[in-house]
């Protein structure tokens, strides 16, 4: 057993749970709805991931898994839903009824009172509504300082300019300092860099290449994929001949912009943008390989994330490509965790001190 013990919640295919075990933590106990995403979890990271409803849990349920009692937890970490402060018009709070997952994500925080919390993937529209949605938290959990950060996943060594928002939340009476962690890497990572080693996946799109899992084409018509011959890499819809397009590119006004990044090619030399779970088609966004006339694979989507290779998705198409676009990048809560357990350390540290001058004494 390691030292510092977590539970993660919402938990996913497990790119939080990875990041965070190899940051040093162990995951105590893991937790989602979906099924597929789970045996993902428990094939790649621990068989302490289960199938479960947040709001059929308890906190004493889920610390009875871990055999801690409450308060001893070190980190309770998840990204529950939180639609209701992304689409929000006249602000944010949290008695909105799309936000109710967050609503159990706090339940179980004020329950099992751990040291900290990590809350991510809330989708923000702007500063302001972030504001609106700490202050909401802050309101709920007066027994924790926030620390809220929006992060941009190329500074910590993805090639993918992804943005996510998170909250590590410290409780009060743990008086050691936590930082908030600067950037990891000065130069940014590219798409050719992540990908120049990946071998063609075969031509048959229901063939897995043989070596790499998840390593397979997606169902592509001729049609696209002879609109998407014309269009160069950092290009997208606009370079693809007036009687090949879309009805709807057809009648656009091409100086008006519209979606650029739909038939989007990514460029070798430069970064992905945010890895959804749309990935496996270039009618979707920038998915378009640079060299090749085809939408990248689950693999190479997997490795834009930060997933090793030997990380593999399970369940059918749609299932794995929303299991990775879904994901908190490996490399981002790695990065986390370890300033989380500086943190602990450093509380521990302090309490042998403490413990020492007792005896002189």
């Amino acid at each position: 057993m390691k030292e510092f013990i977590c539970i993660e919640s919402f938990s996913g295919a497990g790119g939080l749970g990875l990041g965070l075990q190899d940051a040093g933590f162990e995951i105590g106990a893991a937790f989602d709805l979906q099924p597929q995403a789970v045996l993902t979890y428990i094939k790649n990271l621990s068989d302490k991931c289960f199938v479960a409803d947040a709001t059929k849990l308890t906190g004493a349920i889920l610390m009875e898994r871990v055999g801690i009692q409450k308060g001893e937890l070190d980190l309770f970490a998840g990204g529950p839903p939180c639609q209701g402060f992304s689409n929000q018009k006249r602000g944010a709070h949290l008695g909105d009824d799309r936000n109710h997952l967050v609503l159990e994500y706090v339940r179980l925080v004020r329950e099992i009172n751990p040291k900290f919390f990590l809350l991510e993937n809330v989708s923000m529209l702007g500063k302001k509504r972030g504001k609106l949605f700490i202050k909401a938290i802050e309101k709920e959990l007066v027994d924790y300082s926030l620390y809220p950060h929006f992060y941009n996943s190329a500074d910590y060594g993805l090639a993918q300019t992804r943005e996510r928002f998170i909250i590590v939340g410290k409780r009060r009476d743990i008086t050691a300092s936590f930082q908030i962690p600067p950037p990891t890497v000065a130069i940014w990572k590219t798409v050719g860099e992540v990908l120049a080693d990946l071998p063609e996946p075969p031509i048959d799109s229901r063939q897995e290449h043989p070596e790499y899992a998840n390593h397979y084409r997606a169902n592509i018509t001729d049609l696209n994929i002879e609109r998407f011959s014309h269009v160069p890499q950092g290009g997208g819809w606009k370079d693809i001949p007036w009687d090949l397009r879309l009805k709807c590119h057809q009648n656009a006004d091409t100086s008006k912009g519209g979606w650029p990044d739909v038939y989007g090619r990514l460029k070798w030399d430069g970064y992905a943008p945010t890895i959804t779970g749309g990935f496996d088609s270039f009618t979707r966004g920038r998915y378009g390989h640079p060299h090749e006339n085809r939408s990248i694979t689950p693999r190479e989507a997997a490795r834009l994330q930060g997933f090793p290779d030997w990380f593999e998705f399970y369940g059918n198409r749609s299932e794995v490509r929303h299991q990775i676009g879904n994901a908190v990048p490996p490399f981002l809560a790695e990065v986390i965790g370890r300033n989380i357990i500086e943190t602990l350390l450093e509380v521990k540290s302090n309490k042998l001190s403490n413990e020492k001058l007792t005896q002189l004494v």
